[in-house]
C-alpha cells in the first residue's frame, strides 16, 4: 500500500460489540468509511467542498478480510491509501490494526463512484486528483483517469 492517511486512532464503543464484547464485523465498514473522510479532511476536501462542488461518492463495491477482532474499549488504528482515480471512480484499500499489539484486524477494499447532485456518474475533478497526488505523492498516471 502506498502512502495515504495512517494511523487514525478511534476507541471502540460500546454498541458496536456483541455480547460477548466483540465488534460485530459490519462495523469495519463504518470504521473504513469514517477513515475515508478523515482522509478526505487531510487532503483538503471535506464534504462540504464536494458538496460545494456539486458531487459526493457513493459506494459500489465493497470487500473485507478479517484477520482478528477489536473489543469494546480498545483503540483501533485505520490506515487508508487512495489505489486508483478512474474517469468516475475512486479506489481506496484500508487496514486497521490494534493500535496497542499493531495486529492487523481487517483489510480491505471499497470502490467509490462520483455523482452529480442527482446522484448521476459524473467525472471526478482534476482539483481532486490534484489534492490525492500532493497528499500521497503519486506519479500522474495512477490518476490519469484512463
Amino acid at each position: 500500500m502506498s502512502e495515504g492517511l495512517e494511523d487514525f486512532e478511534m476507541r471502540v464503543r460500546f454498541e458496536e460489540a456483541d455480547p460477548q464484547g466483540v465488534v460485530f464485523f459490519g462495523n469495519y465498514f463504518t470504521y473504513q468509511d469514517e477513515t475515508l473522510y478523515e482522509y478526505l479532511r487531510e487532503i483538503g476536501y471535506p464534504n462540504e467542498r464536494l458538496q460545494s462542488e456539486g458531487w459526493d461518492v457513493h459506494v459500489v463495491h465493497a470487500e473485507m478480510d478479517f484477520k482478528g477482532s477489536a473489543r469494546f474499549e480498545d483503540t483501533i488504528s485505520n490506515s487508508l491509501t487512495v489505489t486508483e482515480i478512474g474517469e468516475s471512480s475512486i479506489t481506496v484499500e484500508y487496514s486497521v490494526r490494534s493500535s496497542e499489539s499493531g495486529d492487523l484486524l481487517a483489510s480491505g477494499e471499497v470502490v467509490y463512484v462520483a455523482v452529480d447532485a442527482d446522484g448521476h456518474p459524473t467525472s471526478v475533478s482534476s482539483e481532486f486528483r490534484a489534492a490525492v497526488r500532493d497528499y500521497q505523492g503519486e506519479p500522474s498516471d495512477v490518476f490519469s483517469g484512463k
